[in-house]
């Protein structure tokens, strides 16, 4: 079925003017075009807006969705999946956060006040600052760094929140294949590795996969980062180092 401009505007909630954009930048286009030239969207188009627009919700920027959903490696499957892990990391995020308003009405009200442990909870204890300048003294001058320093200059703890949220997400799901004996170059291990190369790519700088096989050969050689992964899962630096190989092996074809 074809639907006009017009009509995907009033099923979405946005402007035809956003819809214009998103043609105009080749993000999204119409698959069809009627006798006298009209943009006519079909149901396929319709499910790439709707994965446009989550990745929007989950604070994506138009150019990253782009480069993610026009990736020969993109994944509709694996998109949706992702969408619902980070939209249910988001929810719950929200949830501590409403929490946490609430008591603060409440002693407002009660003429009480909250620990300031209790204050800040919601928000997480990651500290993005702690290795900065180490960080800045070994790669200040790549390209990576400036555009990693860039993109983060402007994020607020809410965002670093979300950043963690998703880490450890994927290091619960790694964690889960390990227990399950499912090896390395699984699938399901090379879509995990996967997964992190595009969360980097998208929070920090343009990560491609053999910028992440070098990471991955740092996971390895700097103490400190096997250590990181060893306490989520004995064993998991190496296994996260030989499924982010894997990866790149499979991104080559």
């Amino acid at each position: 079925m074809a639907h006009t401009v017009g009509d995907v505007a009033g099923i979405a909630g946005i402007s035809v003017r956003t819809l214009h954009h998103y043609d105009t930048i080749g993000l999204l286009g119409p698959s069809e075009r009627s006798e006298a030239g009209y943009r006519l969207y079909t149901d396929d188009d319709l499910v790439t807006l709707q994965q446009v627009m989550f990745f929007k919700e989950l604070g994506f920027g138009l150019e990253d969705i782009k480069r993610l959903m026009h990736d020969p490696a993109f994944d509709r499957r694996e998109a949706l999946r992702l969408q619902h892990r980070m939209l249910a990391d988001k929810a719950s995020q929200l949830m501590k956060m409403m929490d946490a308003v609430e008591e603060t009405l409440d002693g407002i009200e009660k003429g009480t006040a909250m620990a300031p442990d209790d204050m800040f909870e919601a928000f997480g204890d990651f500290d993005p600052k702690q290795y900065e300048a180490e960080v800045e003294e070994r790669w200040g001058e790549t390209d990576a760094y400036k555009e990693s320093a860039r993109r983060t200059k402007g994020y607020k703890k809410e965002d670093w929140a979300r950043y963690k949220a998703e880490s450890d997400q994927i290091g619960r799901d790694t964690a889960a294949l390990m227990d399950a004996g499912v090896p390395a170059d699984d699938p399901r291990a090379m879509d995990l590795a996967e997964q992190a190369r595009l969360q980097i790519d998208t929070w920090f700088y343009p990560c491609s996969h053999q910028m992440h096989a070098g990471l991955a050969e740092m996971y390895l050689a700097d103490p400190r980062f096997t250590a990181t992964y060893e306490k989520i899962h004995e064993g998991m630096a190496q296994y996260w180092h030989d499924a982010i190989i894997a990866n790149l092996t499979r991104s080559r074809g």
